[in-house]
């Protein structure tokens, strides 16, 4: 059977890994506090900015409290975490202070869409993001970038694996981890 998509589900993304990620600048609960935050902020660390769909749902609370258990994994490599979704910073912090719990990393409200469709996760007749995830480094590149449908959660762990891969500037075959052989320089 074949699926057809509707015709304004998804924006197709035009972003491409080994390319400069799009800048991105707007308001974040950092902590309990509104912060304006961009991309520029973060320059010299790897970046994962993720994107879920909406707060006070069901898969999204178990990606957010995955990340923020695993967050000091991420420090410890030079990386920082951002969430996102298209939910205004009002209702992240509703949810931060209700059922989610604190997360010590920035939820930017991206009430605008403009972050979402940059990214090409904005799911136009919803008005809410698939699940993407971009692995940004240092240097303001995308590395790599995973989307998927809105039932299917991440993988934290896979996420960790990846950047630790990446930033051994080695090829590293299937299923590498840290300590595995490489297949040499990349």
């Amino acid at each position: 059977m074949h699926h057809q998509w509707p015709g304004n589900c998804c924006q197709v993304s035009t972003i491409k890994v080994g390319e400069p990620a799009p800048d991105f600048a707007g308001e974040a609960l950092v902590g309990q506090e509104f912060k304006n935050i961009k991309l520029a902020d973060y320059k010299g660390k790897w970046v994962v900015l993720f994107f879920y769909p909406l707060d006070f749902t069901f898969i999204c609370p178990t990606e957010i409290t995955g990340f923020n258990k695993h967050l000091a994994e991420f420090v410890k490599i030079g990386a920082v975490i951002i969430g996102a979704s298209t939910d205004s910073v009002y209702s992240h912090k509703a949810w931060t202070e209700g059922s989610l719990g604190k997360i010590a990393y920035p939820l930017l409200g991206d009430t605008t869409h403009r972050v979402s469709k940059d990214y090409g996760v904005l799911i136009k007749n919803k008005g809410v993001a698939l699940r993407g995830t971009f692995i940004i480094d240092q240097d303001g590149v995308l590395r790599y970038q995973v989307v998927s449908d809105l039932n299917v959660g991440r993988s934290v762990s896979e996420t960790l694996r990846v950047i630790k891969a990446l930033q051994t500037g080695e090829l590293c075959p299937v299923e590498w981890t840290v300590g595995g052989k490489t297949l040499g320089k990349a």
